[in-house]
């Protein structure tokens, strides 16, 4: 049986097993994070381009967040030095940024997570370097369809699996698989909460959907199968096949008619090409 509670603008920012169902204070204090982690991320556009390193990029992040009044949650956070992750072709997520060079063809996730008054907005986006193959094309636009057809069942009276299972049937449609070792997951004024939102599921399945209720959707798509390898830096997610995969994240709340997204862009920058 899943358990939830009410939270006010009040109660104590804490991790827990229960499902948070926030008031219209939450859905203020997650639009202003949200908003700034679309902004941040329609600010890199026109900055992502061959030559450029994903250390340049990162310090871009950093300087946004701060000018609009957040600060990146993943500096600091278990030892994180950065602020934001940036997974390139065949990495899955939580590339770290650095010195490496973008060449032409590249395809790459950038994903954000500003916090603004003490609220978290995870937002990522995938970005193409120059003029990518057909096949990673495709694979990106097909992880932005996989991310909105979840979103679609985002509303109350359904359950978590019913957005896993879209997910899962659009991505192998497309004989593509779903990585199932990370996943999406609640937030708010917590940077990772409860429930645990994955990718693939039977309808009618898992936790339901309550007005109040935050997470992200975050679908992480590989060309070839699913399987995952961890680097030694301990971050470093890339396909077991070596692979391309791509991911799209946004942050929602569940809302009592269907859900708002938090993090969409206002200028109509949510999947590439970016014109």
């Amino acid at each position: 049986m899943t358990d939830y509670m009410t939270m006010t603008a009040s109660s104590p920012p804490t991790r827990s097993t229960a499902i948070k169902l926030y008031d219209e204070s939450g859905f203020e204090g997650m639009r202003r994070a949200g908003r700034l982690a679309a902004e941040i991320l329609d600010a890199l556009v026109p900055h992502v381009a061959p030559g450029v390193t994903t250390g340049e990029l990162d310090d871009i992040v950093r300087r946004l967040t701060i000018e609009g009044g957040g600060v990146p949650a993943t500096m600091g956070y278990r030892g994180y030095t950065h602020s934001c992750c940036i997974s390139i072709n065949n990495v899955i997520c939580h590339g770290i940024p650095g010195d490496r060079e973008l060449k032409d063809g590249d395809i790459l996730n950038i994903d954000v997570t500003p916090q603004v008054d003490g609220w978290h907005g995870d937002s990522s986006r995938m970005y193409i370097a120059g003029e990518p193959s057909i096949k990673a094309r495709r694979l990106v636009e097909v992880t932005y369809e996989c991310l909105m057809l979840g979103i679609e069942q985002a509303k109350p009276g359904n359950h978590l699996g019913d957005i896993g299972h879209v997910i899962q049937s659009h991505a192998e449609k497309h004989r593509y698989g779903v990585v199932r070792d990370f996943c999406g997951h609640g937030l708010g004024r917590v940077f990772h909460d409860s429930p645990e939102v994955v990718h693939v599921g039977r309808p009618g399945t898992g936790p339901e959907l309550k007005p109040g209720m935050f997470f992200t959707i975050e679908p992480m798509i590989n060309i070839g199968k699913p399987g995952v390898r961890l680097l030694d830096d301990g971050w470093t997610a890339v396909t077991r096949d070596r692979s391309l995969s791509a991911q799209f994240e946004h942050s929602i709340g569940i809302t009592e008619t269907g859900c708002e997204i938090f993090t969409k862009s206002p200028r109509g920058l949510d999947c590439p090409p970016y014109l």
